[in-house]
């Protein structure tokens, strides 16, 4: 379970970081053409496998943790953090993504673009801290780090 749990967890916040990044530097390098296929891939497959590798981390986690018991607070650390990177997920970067995936398939990159690419980014960027925290956790719980 455990290296389910963590394969699932790596393929979440590897997806968050390359939609990061390749959100950044397409829209700092690429043209109007490379932003359309940027929003088009993060759409799909991005989704279809971000998604569910968040739901079976989430859902093996809680597992794990009924096995752990609290280990100095560490547990209970990642279950605060759980439902807010999922409900920014769900109800921020999700339907950013499919926004604005429409408007660039349809040649609107104009400023509402901006403005939801720009909330899009933020929300992207507190998640992959929370993943992060949450990793950075999981890795104390299994005595990956001795801090």
């Amino acid at each position: 379970m455990i290296l389910i749990h963590c394969l699932a967890a790596i393929i979440a916040s590897l997806c968050v970081a390359t939609f990061f990044c390749t959100t950044v530097l397409v829209e700092l390098f690429g043209s109007t053409m490379a932003i359309e296929a940027a929003k088009s891939l993060i759409v799909w497959p991005g989704l279809f496998v971000l998604v569910p590798s968040i739901v079976v981390a989430g859902s093996s986690g809680f597992v794990l943790a009924k096995t752990k018991g609290n280990r100095g607070g560490l547990i209970q650390n990642k279950k605060k953090r759980m439902p807010f990177i999922a409900l920014n997920g769900l109800l921020v970067l999700v339907p950013c993504a499919l926004l604005l995936d429409s408007w660039a398939s349809n040649g609107g990159l104009g400023t509402r673009f901006y403005i939801v690419q720009l909330i899009e980014l933020i929300a992207g960027a507190i998640n992959l801290l929370l993943l992060g925290k949450n990793m950075r956790d999981g890795f104390r719980l299994t005595n990956r780090f001795r801090n």
